[in-house]
């Protein structure tokens, strides 16, 4: 007999009863399937599939009830005490096989085969569990039952990621479940009746035509092959499965990568504990960009006398005309020698390096210490700075940590969600199927967004705010709240400091005297202000959206105040998240990859952090922070005479030449550098202006960790080599380090990146002292902070006292700022940037994948239709976007979720980069550049580069098209 042992699972009530004679330990309420499971032993299954609600539609998993007159389904029926069941009675399983018999009979002879270590195997599996339970179970199918199978129906493979054979579906439902109730997609459905029934997509569209976003739930979820993925049609033997985490965006969703003759050839998702098997697009259908033929190889030198292009019109893959090929010892050398030498010039200050959170945690941590130490300065950066910079401001300020208080999936326990100045479905869409789950058992979602996305169809209430007024908004919320009386007041009596001064700013801010301003009713503010204040818990999560403006960091503040005031924070189901936009955000941050704070979130101008560092990296250290990314570039261009003048910098895996604002002036402060050195997978905008290239390692070629924004550290692992002569980054930087002469000798595999994880581990003592390097190596996946070793680390914080130096939360009060740039007579619209759901950050990844190249393989703009009809133009036709700085030429796509007067871009595209139009004004505090605010005009007609299979493997698409 098993016992329940999970100490979670012993608070559960238990029943005992028999199965085929042996006494089974049941938990109140569990199916009979499920306890047969965990005691192990097998009853057949088809419909079932753990973590889904059960259907009972199969039939194959009936068993015999004593008392009872008909077979029963094991996976709907609960278990109660005294129970006699057979599972294999000669009646339970006589109608167990005729099931899978009649099943079995319908299928095509010649199927998708399923996994099998040898041929014979293959052919048994070809029809994945169902093959399985009747190779099992002993079943053939009667040659009368096969003479009456069904009309068989032709293969659909409009898809560019799945194939639809429905002859092999057996109408279980599990994708059907999978896409309505797992991701809420409410792509697949069930139409017609008795034997007509059938699967289909929308309204029975060819998949390839209908509204299915790709998740691959589905396919997942599909017992015979029926949904597959293309990649796996045919033999679906594999040499080995690597468990890994995903490398895009910052949910951290863990997976299993396929791998067959050294290539990654399919991706499932893992139980891990912030997808749950879950995965989107990129994660699942994303992964071959590590294959692509455009991979860096061989380290590069650039050609003598070949100048420096701004412009950035130079073809990638002609990089043979700018560079030539060189050794690694050559190639090492002119890096770390040419950054030495200007150091040796000029002083400390003349170097720069932008760091990656594409990487891990230990390259992370030893980038910004090779600049630390080895430069001999702070001035090290990266896309943090993009990202949620002023976010990560307003939380140390106020609540003492830069971290998240509360998990994505703890919305579970939330009876209102504020989701503001964020696209999920988009942006993070494992994270939004959550949010979808939650209002499906009537949570009430509040969207806040000047633009309307496919998560606002879940909304409770929608507000639609007019774009850089979040402060006006929040502002009157908190007005509201104050006014009526709905503090709470004993939280903040116990836990809140500078309330009294909140109260007196926010007097001004009634929701009368913001609706003007900020474009929403004053009556639907003051509603959603009351129920967020009077619900039993609230949750707000927020995206850049918030965090990109001049006035990010007040944003911040306002929100921080919200639940500040009404208690929603330090409980489950109520706190702040900030959503991270890539795999390794906070990790990177955690790391000390930011010009003013050591790992851990310690400031460098700290006394006693200061002498700290210096003694555990025994080296002097600078006391002055360094300089951000955007003033990094105008520090590039400065005067001679400037001291602080940057002459040389190392990028390592980030893309400033398509992720900074003002892209015209970025370009040309890459390409005014004495001294580039770049570190990348492919040859990037970035890698055209540098003076030495050198090839690096893919997220799947290397081992090590990364932090999602849930604050879980995670390991990934190796599953292929790098290709080529291509190094992994730690090894890379491990010569630099050498080279500009840096003792440094970390020992053991992967370029002792274990040995270098238990070093910022000391160094992050604080969060992760209880997180060792074997205990992820067991566990994949832990949750800081996290002390000690059997510490299960805190997945709620600030439950009993802020990471501030007296324990409370201080509240900032926040006024209207303006956004920098303000539309005009002749910049009348404001141009939005951000993400998309196929393609993310610059593209350089994700536009050399295959399939997602295939579903998004342009730039478009989005505009609301009735500006489209204004300025004459129809979904397809080409318009010029301008602001000050920059333009573009574009293709129009109809969204009338953007509102009027508002255009959107996605910045991944290199040949419509929108970047070369925003604004480099920066957030006073956050120092973050404003880029979800300028102005722009739009002018019918103009040139759109459309790059043809800029991602595809195939050579013969890899072709540019300039459309007039």
């Amino acid at each position: 007999m098993n016992a329940p042992t999970n100490p979670k699972e012993l608070q559960l009530q238990t029943v005992e009863f028999k199965l085929d004679g042996q006494t089974i330990v049941s938990y109140e309420g569990e199916t009979i399937l499920k306890a047969a499971k965990r005691h192990g032993i097998d009853i057949p299954h088809l419909c079932f599939k753990d973590g889904y609600r059960a259907d009972g539609n199969c039939r194959a998993c009936v068993v015999e009830i004593n008392g009872e007159r008909t077979l029963a389904p094991s996976c709907c029926r609960s278990a109660t005490a005294g129970m006699e069941v057979k599972a294999k009675s000669e009646r339970a399983i006589k109608s167990q096989k005729l099931v899978l018999e009649m099943l079995l009979s319908d299928m095509p002879d010649e199927g998708f085969k399923w996994v099998g270590d040898t041929p014979a195997e293959e052919k048994k599996q070809q029809h994945g569990e169902l093959s399985t339970w009747a190779t099992r179970m002993d079943v053939t199918v009667r040659p009368e039952l096969k003479a009456m199978r069904r009309e068989q129906v032709g293969a659909d493979y409009s898809h560019p990621a799945m194939a639809v054979n429905l002859d092999a579906c057996i109408q279980c439902n599990r994708c059907v479940r999978a896409c309505r109730e797992e991701q809420v997609n409410d792509v697949i459905g069930y139409a017609n009746r008795g034997h007509h029934s059938e699967i289909v997509f929308d309204l029975n569209d060819p998949m390839g035509d209908s509204t299915c976003v790709a998740c691959g739930e589905c396919v997942q979820a599909c017992p015979t092959g029926a949904l597959m993925p293309k990649g796996l049609i045919g033999s679906q033997t594999v040499d080995a499965k690597v468990d890994s985490v995903c490398p895009f965006c910052g949910v951290g969703c863990q997976i299993t990568y396929n791998v067959k003759d050294d290539k990654i050839v399919s991706v499932e998702g893992r139980d891990g504990p912030a997808n749950h098997e879950r995965l989107c697009v990129k994660g699942r259908f994303g992964m071959d960009y590590i294959h692509s033929p455009q991979r860096l190889t061989k380290p590069l030198i650039r050609k003598a006398g070949v100048p420096k292009d701004e412009t950035a019109t130079q073809d990638p893959q002609n990089w043979s005309e700018i560079f030539r090929e060189a050794t690694w010892e050559e190639a090492l050398a002119f890096a770390a020698g040419g950054l030495k030498k200007l150091k040796d010039q000029y002083g400390n200050k003349v170097l720069a390096g932008f760091g990656s959170a594409k990487g891990s945690n230990e390259e992370a941590y030893l980038f910004q210490k090779l600049v630390r130490t080895g430069f001999g300065s702070n001035n090290v950066d990266h896309c943090t700075r993009l990202c949620h910079a002023s976010s990560v401001a307003a939380l140390l300020e106020g609540v003492g940590s830069g971290a998240v208080s509360n998990q994505v999936n703890d919305v579970e326990h939330s009876s209102m969600i504020l989701l503001i100045g964020s696209n999920p479905t988009a942006n993070h869409p494992v994270a939004a199927t959550w949010f979808k789950n939650a209002a499906k058992r009537g949570t009430k979602i509040v969207h806040a967004d000047p633009r309307m996305t496919d998560i606002s169809k879940h909304a409770w209430r929608k507000l639609q705010f007019k774009p850089g007024t979040d402060v006006a908004m929040l502002n009157a919320m908190i007005y509201t709240i104050i006014e009526e009386g709905l503090v709470d007041q004993k939280f903040l009596n116990d836990r809140a400091n500078n309330y009294e001064a909140l109260k007196e700013n926010i007097k001004g801010y009634s929701p009368e005297a913001m609706a003007p301003i900020c474009g929403i009713p004053p009556e639907t503010l003051r509603e959603v202000a009351r129920e967020f204040a009077t619900t039993k818990s609230a949750m707000v999560l927020w995206g850049m959206g918030i965090s990109q403006h001049v006035h990010g960091t007040d944003n911040a503040r306002c929100l921080i105040a919200l639940v500040s005031i009404t208690g929603q924070i330090g409980k489950p189901g109520s706190g702040l998240h900030p959503l991270r936009g890539q795999n390794n955000v906070q990790g990177a941050s955690d790391a000390g990859l930011i010009p003013m704070m050591f790992p851990n979130y310690q400031r460098v101008d700290n006394e006693a952090a200061h002498a700290w560092f210096e003694k555990f990296w025994d080296t002097p250290l600078d006391k002055k922070p360094g300089y951000t990314v955007v003033e990094i570039m105008h520090k590039i261009t400065a005067p001679d005479s400037d001291p602080d003048k940057i002459r040389g910098m190392y990028v390592e895996g980030e893309n400033p030449a398509m992720s900074d604002p003002d892209l015209n002036h970025a370009r040309h402060a890459l390409a005014s550098l004495e001294h580039l050195v770049v570190q990348d997978i492919f040859m990037t905008e970035t890698a055209l202006l540098a003076d030495v290239v050198l090839p690096a390692s893919a997220w799947p070629e290397k081992v090590g960790t990364v932090s999602n924004t849930d604050r879980m550290v995670q390991m990934g692992k190796k599953a292929i080599n790098p290709p080529g002569d291509a190094k992994p980054d730690l090894w890379i930087i491990q010569e630099i380090a050498k080279g500009m002469g840096l003792n440094w000798n970390y020992q053991g595999p992967d370029a002792g990146v274990a040995e270098v994880y238990e070093e910022m581990r000391q160094a992050m003592h604080a969060a992760i002292s209880g997180i060792t390097w074997d205990r992820l190596e067991r566990e994949s996946s832990v949750t800081y902070p996290c002390l000690t070793p059997e510490d299960p680390g805190r997945p709620i914080v600030f439950d009993d006292a802020f990471a501030t130096a007296d324990g409370k939360v201080k509240l900032v009060p926040a006024d209207i700022i303006p956004a920098n740039e303000r539309p005009d007579a002749d910049y009348p619209f404001v141009l939005i940037t951000g993400r998309q759901l196929e393609h993310w950050h610059t593209g350089s990844m994700t536009r050399r994948a295959t399939v997602l190249d295939a579903i998004e393989p342009m730039a478009t703009v989005s505009m609301n239709g009735e500006d489209m009809t204004q300025l004459g133009v129809s979904a397809g036709d080409v318009i010029t976007v301008q602001s000050r700085r920059g333009e573009v030429g574009i293709h129009v796509r109809r969204d009338d979720g953007t509102p009027r007067g508002v255009v959107f871009i996605p910045f991944a595209y290199y040949e419509a980069a929108a970047n070369m139009m925003t604004n480099p004004a920066l957030d006073p505090v956050g120092k973050i550049p404003e880029f979800k605010y300028c102005a722009v005009k739009l002018v019918k007609g103009g040139k759109a580069a459309v790059v043809l299979g800029y991602g595809t493997n195939d050579p013969e698409r890899q072709t540019v098209v300039a459309t007039a």
